[in-house]
């Protein structure tokens, strides 16, 4: 029988170990200040050391609960380390968001013109890291009898947006990750769930992003407005509460209704 959860706490991860990859700046560093301010204590892993640690601190001078590991997803020691770390600190591991990926940093040109190196390296971060950062977490959540992975595809893959085909083309794979790992750890009460957002503003994404093309974003959708990092909080937050606690192997669209999925 399914736990009984009073329904004033069905939304809450108030005490919940979360970890988030590619926390350290951008959409990362908004999932982590805002799980923390909600209750949530959080373990910012990213491959840039720095800027993890600047978002641990932060979190730390705000009151909440916070530690900083320095993590190369698409290898497994450091995975295991970010793992390890996390319940070394907290003593467990409730939560996994699979956030980080490479996309900002990659130029736009027709699939013929792109390297393989680049190819495998974005399958390597993209894929890979899932694969990792799921193995690392996995034996916890199994001993735990509970856990929640969030994987965070694209809405590219919606409409097979071009110009970056390794980038679309991994985030495809991440839904049939998601979906086959799901039916492998349910009977371990671990849900794993994907979010496809739509363009987001984050820092990198305006930097990267041709002048126009947002603009072309916000026409299509439903909202006609940019969407924000703080447009995706919301589900995240479900995914982790037990509120979503009978939903996995599922896909939810953030994209302001830019594609009716």
């Amino acid at each position: 029988m399914p736990e009984q959860t009073e329904s004033s706490n069905l939304l809450s991860v108030k005490g919940h170990v979360v970890i988030v990859t590619g926390g350290g700046k951008g959409i990362g560093r908004v999932y982590c200040q805002s799980l923390s301010h909600l209750g949530a204590k959080v373990v910012v892993a990213d491959v840039d050391a720095e800027s993890a640690q600047a978002t641990a601190v932060d979190i730390r001078a705000d009151g909440g609960e916070a530690v900083a590991v320095r993590t190369d997803v698409s290898n497994a020691a450091s995975t295991e380390a970010m793992a390890g770390k996390a319940i070394q600190t907290f003593g467990r591991i409730d939560g996994l968001v699979n956030n980080a990926g490479l996309m900002s940093s990659l130029p736009r040109r027709p699939w013929t013109e792109i390297p393989v190196e680049e190819w495998d390296q974005v399958m390597a971060v993209n894929l890979r890291g899932l694969f990792h950062c799921c193995r690392a977490v996995f034996p916890q959540m199994k001993a735990q009898q509970k856990g929640k992975i969030i994987n965070i595809s694209s809405s590219r893959v919606w409409e097979g947006t071009p110009n970056r085909l390794h980038y679309t083309t991994s985030k495809a794979g991440v839904i049939g990750f998601t979906r086959a790992l799901a039916r492998e750890v349910g009977e371990f009460n671990i849900s794993v769930n994907a979010i496809t957002p739509g363009l987001t503003l984050s820092d990198a994404q305006v930097a990267s992003t041709a002048v126009g093309y947002a603009d072309a974003a916000v026409s299509r959708r439903a909202f006609k407005r940019p969407q924000m990092a703080g447009d995706l909080v919301g589900t995240v937050v479900f995914l982790l509460a037990d509120a979503s606690g009978f939903i996995t192997g599922q896909t939810i669209n953030v994209d302001g209704g830019g594609h009716l999925h």
